[in-house]
């Protein structure tokens, strides 16, 4: 996954957003090589482990945390979306805060990507087989979520979640104050 990874974090560099990664060595080292190697900011937040790795040499800015619930509010308070590589426990936290926080609006929404679909297909089929089907989560919810193997589909997934975004803010903006921030225009 580690060219996919590279591949993914320079097209996202190329959109001109910042890549925010755990800062380790693997796929998190590939997102932020590839931002920097396109010319993008490349964020690592470390976690401060026994017998962990240090930041990876991609990372242009490092920020270290002690505890992973602070890391985890950095990575969605700061994110315009995720893009999820497999991974182990540390990755499926990442993912249930951000889809509990966005579920529950206690955070704006941003698009929740799930890369390589072979890879989730188990855990989506659980989603579905349990938490949909016993009533624990509305089928709606599953919208939250979105599956590809194609680093274009995720950027054009996340790319246009932020448009999105970014045009209900400027009309919100235009109904509060009768002016065109893009514009200054009334």
């Amino acid at each position: 996954y580690y060219g996919l990874a590279r591949d993914m974090g320079a097209r996202i560099a190329r959109l001109g957003l910042t890549v925010m990664t755990g800062g380790g060595p693997g796929i998190m080292e590939a997102a932020n090589r590839g931002a920097r190697e396109a010319g993008g900011l490349s964020i690592g937040c470390n976690i401060e482990l026994p017998h962990e790795q240090g930041t990876n040499p991609y990372v242009d800015l490092s920020i270290n945390f002690r505890y992973f619930f602070c890391r985890k509010t950095m990575f969605v308070k700061y994110s315009e979306g995720f893009v999820l590589f497999p991974g182990g426990f540390g990755t499926l936290d990442e993912l249930f805060e951000a889809l509990t926080l966005i579920q529950t609006g206690k955070i704006k929404r941003f698009p929740v990507v799930l890369f390589q679909s072979a890879y989730w297909a188990g855990l989506l089929d659980w989603i579905r087989q349990r938490l949909v089907a016993e009533a624990k989560i509305d089928p709606g919810d599953l919208g939250l979520l979105k599956v590809t193997d194609s680093p274009e589909e995720a950027c054009a997934i996340i790319l246009d979640c932020y448009c999105n975004e970014c045009w209900e803010m400027r009309e919100e903006a235009i109904r509060k104050t009768g002016t065109d921030p893009g514009t200054s225009k009334k």
